[in-house]
């Protein structure tokens, strides 16, 4: 395997010259730059990525951490990162929580053994001290952990506002919300007090059911679901807190008989590609993950530079009506 011992022999140069070419510093005619690039591609030399990281102070590489990249939100959410990650000369280094503690910290202490410039979380299941004590800068995603730490959310109780009035300008008279566990401190929480404010104020039945602790184990929606339907066979309206719960109440709706807009009316969350590819196409909020996704990396690359941020960034929400209500 070629040093850069051999690069700078064949290039004619010094060690010391190769060096500031890898790491850009100090003044470089283009004439030796080209030598350099030349001896490095006749030898197929591969720099030492975490050496020059060391030598720089700087890796150019963010840690991303989701509960499950598998989970069609995070999915695409994670691809519109990497893609304006790499835009800005950064990648990423993913990981999976699944929302245990001892693996989110194992993935932590890993990320900073590999010299990440920062984090970006759309997981958190540890105590904030533990974020802070990595040291990096770090941007969150759908949930504020400290007032000194940036997050990135959508209107989270203006989409909750927005899908329950129009259930209840639907002309609903019994209407379920499908949520997330409350007891997780999550800013989607607040699409749950949204939909029971609208409710009571406009006098309409309504009834909660919520995922366990593992929000985003996809494999127990339809149960709950079922369960819903078995214990309250009069709904006629659901507002889920995402598309893929919205796309397991249609399934559910069938199972039990019940004819979707017809019978039972469904408002989904996040407007991701399922939505409407569902037949009947799915009615949803829309938050724009494309824009929350380059913000997020934006964030992350000013406080790498040393630079202040918003802690809150707020994204509005919009109605997206499609067949299912």
């Amino acid at each position: 395997m070629p040093t850069i011992k051999d690069v700078a022999k064949k290039a004619g140069v010094s060690v010391t010259t190769v060096s500031r070419v890898l790491n850009n510093r100090g003044y470089i005619s283009d004439a030796t730059r080209q030598k350099v690039h030349q001896a490095m591609e006749d030898l197929n030399y591969q720099p030492n990525e975490l050496a020059r990281s060391l030598y720089r102070q700087k890796s150019n590489i963010i840690g991303l951490i989701v509960p499950t990249v598998s989970h069609p939100f995070f999915g695409e959410l994670v691809s519109r990162i990497e893609y304006y990650a790499f835009r800005a000369g950064y990648k990423i280094l993913l990981c999976n929580s699944h929302l245990e503690q001892e693996k989110e910290k194992d993935y932590i202490d890993m990320l900073r053994r590999n010299q990440v410039d920062g984090l970006i979380l759309g997981s958190h299941t540890l105590d904030v001290e533990e974020y802070v004590l990595s040291k990096l800068p770090i941007v969150t995603f759908d949930r504020c952990i400290s007032d000194a730490i940036p997050y990135i959310a959508s209107d989270n109780y203006e989409g909750g506002r927005i899908a329950t009035t129009l259930l209840v300008e639907h002309g609903c008279n019994k209407i379920a919300h499908i949520s997330g566990n409350l007891e997780l401190d999550l800013l989607a929480n607040k699409r749950y007090e949204a939909f029971v404010e609208v409710a009571e104020e406009n006098d309409v039945e309504h009834v909660n059911i919520e995922t366990s602790i593992n929000v985003f184990d996809d494999t127990q929606y339809e149960k709950i679901i079922f369960d819903l339907f078995k214990a309250h066979q009069d709904i006629d309206g659901i507002f889920a807190s995402s598309d893929v719960m919205a796309a397991y109440a249609i399934k559910v709706c069938h199972t039990f008989g019940r004819k979707v807009p017809e019978d039972v009316k469904i408002i989904g969350y996040d407007d991701i590609n399922i939505a409407s590819l569902m037949m009947p196409s799915i009615t949803t909020i829309n938050q724009p993950i494309d824009e929350m996704g380059e913000l997020a990396v934006e964030l992350i690359i000013k406080q790498i530079e040393g630079k202040k941020v918003p802690t809150k960034n707020i994204f509005p929400v919009t109605l997206v009506k499609r067949e299912t209500a």
